[in-house]
């Protein structure tokens, strides 16, 4: 949607700490005024019916939530559709108009990702009990949903961490790769969601759930392009980057 009366959003970054801490300031422009009606022009709308995966982050959910949740049940009315959304920070869940934005996905939601202090922040603001990363998750995993052909499946990254996944009824942890050259961490989790999904889009959900080791294929993928972006100053992949062949 291009907005003529706005500028494009714009996000200033500090990297601190050798690359470990960092400070975002944005101004968010256009990104700020998407409309719904957008999203039901003949030709999105085609692109919304036509596509298997679809994924937004937190972000946009507060931005216009009336199309997240049109999206997210369209999905939910198709068994082969995978419906993603994103935690995205922990402000977005303090502030009671986004918690409810996101809120409003979450029955349609099928795969929800987010890290360990995004999965904190849930439990703190909705007051559950659950402490650790992975009951968080579990307790996520099992809230009502829309379509429960398609269980849903929560996604933690925990940084260096291992990544937690909850499907099934069950927790698994994925341990992470110890990275040796840490230049930034901005995009880590945007990087992580990118691989996860370039893997994801080539599993056939005829079914409606989907396997374990198709899953575990999934986090490894995430996992290094995440890796791969966390060594290079900004976001910008590094020419003919591809995941290796699992070993």
């Amino acid at each position: 949607m291009v907005d003529t009366e706005v500028e494009t959003g714009k996000c200033a970054v500090l990297i601190t700490d050798e690359g470990k801490a960092r400070s975002l300031v944005t101004q968010l422009g256009a990104a700020n005024n998407f409309k719904h009606s957008h999203a039901e022009t003949p030709e999105v709308a085609a692109k919304i019916t036509g596509a298997k995966v679809y994924y937004t982050a937190g972000f946009f959910q507060t931005v216009s939530p009336e199309t997240a949740v049109h999206i997210g049940k369209h999905a939910a009315t198709d068994d082969a559709k995978t419906f993603t959304t994103n935690l995205s920070a922990p402000f977005l869940m303090q502030v009671p108009p986004f918690l409810a934005a996101i809120k409003a996905t979450l029955p349609y939601t099928d795969i929800l990702f987010g890290n360990e202090t995004e999965a904190a922040t849930w439990a703190e603001v909705n007051g559950w009990e659950e402490k650790s990363v992975a009951d968080i998750a579990l307790k996520l995993s099992q809230e009502p949903k829309e379509n429960t052909t398609k269980p849903r499946i929560v996604v933690f990254t925990q940084g260096e961490d291992a990544t937690i996944v909850a499907m099934d009824g069950k927790v698994t942890e994925y341990p992470v790769e110890k990275c040796e050259n840490l230049v930034d961490t901005n995009g880590a989790g945007d990087a992580f969601v990118g691989g996860f999904l370039s893997k994801l889009v080539l599993v056939d959900r005829a079914a409606g759930t989907f396997a374990a080791e198709d899953i575990a294929e999934c986090v490894r993928h995430g996992a290094y392009a995440a890796g791969v972006i966390i060594q290079q100053n900004g976001c910008a992949c590094p020419e003919g980057f591809a995941v290796p062949a699992k070993a």
